[in-house]
């Protein structure tokens, strides 16, 4: 049966009005905890950059930690969407992808810099409150097989050396980019000798060349 628009239109509506007001929620809050860290989040001014009440956004998130989760969760969503984008992938060398696959790891200036402190500051939650490491785990585990997925693809088409073990090479880059990306954004290194290293790490094992592709603009939202 064909349904009219009096019996779907509605809930549609609300149901896109309600997405479009969760995303604001969380955009804001990503751009507060980014400048202010978790512990100088404010729900009043969340509400007000979003053009929301404060109570919508007590519905959403019941609590500060809630917040965090979801605004890590919403974070790495939408730099999945910079990253290579889903289409892309086969289009790309699998050496190119790789190389920006690790730029979008390490704090660039600019959302990638802004990302990078949203994970400082869930390292340091899930130290303190045990709640927040299952969702720490998760994350880590989705950026684990996103490169791993990478390897094995590069694998598969003839492109990286066929006896490399995909996991164990996205763990190591993904701790290689913790460390070094601390550094960085400390003002203690260079982003793109951090970069170098990391691919000088990766490289013997891959059958890499020996420096890194161009880099694709990871500063670029």
């Amino acid at each position: 049966m064909v349904r009219g628009p009096d019996q779907s239109g509605p809930s549609v509506t609300t149901a896109a009005t309600e997405r479009g007001a969760r995303e604001r929620i969380l955009d804001a809050a990503v751009g507060q905890i980014g400048s202010d860290g978790i512990d100088g989040l404010r729900i009043a001014r969340i509400a007000m950059k979003a053009g929301v009440s404060t109570s919508l956004v007590h519905y959403h998130f019941e609590t500060r930690e809630a917040l965090l989760e979801q605004a890590l969760e919403y974070s790495y969503e939408l730099a999945a969407d910079v990253r290579l984008g889903e289409g892309e992938g086969d289009s790309i060398e699998s050496v190119q992808r790789l190389g920006a696959m690790i730029d979008q790891f390490l704090p660039y200036p600019g959302i990638l810099e802004r990302d990078w402190i949203l994970w400082v500051e869930l390292w340091l939650r899930a130290v303190r409150h045990p709640e927040m490491r299952p969702t720490a785990a998760r994350l880590y585990e989705r950026m684990r097989d996103w490169f791993a997925e990478a390897i094995e693809n590069g694998i598969r088409r003839g492109e990286l050396a066929a006896n490399a073990d995909p996991a164990r090479i996205a763990d190591r880059i993904i701790a290689l980019a913790d460390g070094y990306g601390v550094r960085v954004l400390f003002g203690d290194m260079d982003v793109e000798h951090a970069r170098r290293e990391i691919w000088a790490a990766i490289r013997e094992e891959l059958r890499l060349p020996e420096q890194p592709p161009a880099a694709l603009d990871p500063a670029d939202p």
